[in-house]
């Protein structure tokens, strides 16, 4: 995952003044529409909890932070969970709140190390971050999406919602060290 030089992104053809060109916007377009599409495909993880789902789009933010720098892992974070605003708008801001916590810190110790090293770093530190923005916002959400009290969510913590959050940081964390080179030197090619 290294690059020629620290400050080294991938071509967007934007100049130093910062606009959007089409380039830039048609390439966020694609990462949001794939995180859109991968936030549907579900299924759960953990034997027993049928109601924790994995979905794989977390993965795509991390990829779109590592290859364009912050402000794309936000702005996919946040657009791509927008279809489920409005059938789901608790399970969306749940997603939403841990697809930023996961792929802005990456994306930010990424930007500062662009190595094999930065990037397992912004790994562990964005899922670290998003563990435990989920069990905040568990011990927030889940009581008005489930029609509970805060006590009877909190035992839930340490058997359910830790080991969840866990194994769901490690698929995307090993997923995206896995792909990102391949997909970084496409991008390269494409620019």
């Amino acid at each position: 995952m290294s690059v020629s030089s620290p400050t080294t992104n991938h071509s967007t053809g934007v100049s130093d003044s910062g606009r959007w060109s089409a380039k830039r916007i048609a390439v966020y377009a694609l990462f949001v529409a794939l995180t859109i599409v991968l936030s549907f495909v579900e299924f759960p993880i953990l034997p027993g909890v049928q109601w924790l789902k994995y979905d794989p789009s977390g993965i795509v933010a991390l990829v779109a932070g590592f290859a364009y720098g912050p402000a794309a892992a936000a702005i996919v974070s946040v657009l791509g969970f927008v279809p489920h605003v409005f059938t789901d708008p608790w399970g969306a801001a749940m997603a939403i709140l841990v697809s930023l916590a996961l792929s802005l810190p990456a994306a930010l110790v990424y930007k500062r190390n662009r190595t094999r090293t930065g990037a397992v770093i912004g790994i562990i530190v964005g899922a670290v971050v998003a563990v435990v923005a989920a069990i905040g916002g568990n011990l927030v959400v889940s009581p008005f999406y489930f029609n509970m009290p805060v006590s009877a969510v909190v035992p839930m913590i340490v058997p359910i919602l830790l080991p969840f959050n866990i194994i769901k940081m490690a698929i995307h964390g090993v997923v995206t060290f896995l792909i990102y080179k391949p997909i970084s030197n496409l991008l390269d090619k494409r620019a």
